[in-house]
């Protein structure tokens, strides 16, 4: 199953016959392809930042200054991260917009509308991880009031108590937003991109009357 998935991805990138229909501009825009695209430069430009970046509560600051101040590029490199994680939700929630307008989720593509809503979810919930690990005041707060909120959830206390065990930017918590944000929420959007591009192929297109 995953082989063929795979395989069916290649094929979405690389198809061996493009209409020429297709080559033009229209109302899709190629949002999903974008926002995808946006996604494969947030983990090159992450796995930059993973150079210079330290997880502890005592250098995390410093280590993000060091690279701004010290490394050539540094300071672009950041900035370029943190950028193409605004276009990305940005893109994702334009894609989920005109899906819901265009009643792409419709069947039988139900299941890929889920699959769809779990890559938005899950591309806020990266963009928050991340916002903790500069550790700064902006980043301290922001992380705080977003615990806050979540208390208020169903089941939140529960939820909170597993993403921050010691408190907003101590040891554990950094840590566990840290693994979050550079490997479980990256690896869960890669394969879930996956199978969203292979039933994309499977359902023969992303709307009924393309």
């Amino acid at each position: 199953m995953f082989i063929v998935m795979i395989t069916d991805f290649l094929k979405h990138l690389f198809p061996r016959v493009v209409l020429e229909k297709n080559l033009r501009f229209s109302y899709t825009f190629c949002l999903g392809g974008l926002a995808f695209t946006a996604f494969l430069l947030l983990l090159a430009s992450g796995m930059l930042l993973l150079v210079y970046y330290q997880p502890t509560p005592e250098r995390a600051f410093n280590s993000v200054l060091f690279l701004e101040s010290a490394v050539w590029g540094g300071k672009y490199l950041r900035s370029l991260h943190r950028l193409t994680s605004h276009v990305l939700l940005i893109l994702i929630m334009l894609h989920t917009l005109r899906v819901t307008l265009t009643g792409a989720w419709q069947r039988p593509r139900q299941l890929n509308w889920v699959i769809g809503c779990l890559l938005l979810f899950l591309a806020v919930f990266e963009a928050y991880t991340g916002y903790l690990l500069p550790r700064d005041q902006l980043a301290y707060w922001a992380t705080q009031t977003g615990m806050e909120l979540l208390a208020a959830a169903p089941f939140g206390n529960f939820l909170r108590s597993l993403l921050v065990p010691d408190g907003v930017g101590q040891p554990l918590s950094l840590l566990r937003f840290y693994a979050l944000h550079i490997a479980m929420i990256p690896l869960t959007v890669l394969s879930l991109s996956f199978l969203h591009f292979y039933r994309v192929r499977k359902n023969k297109g992303v709307l009924p009357y393309l």
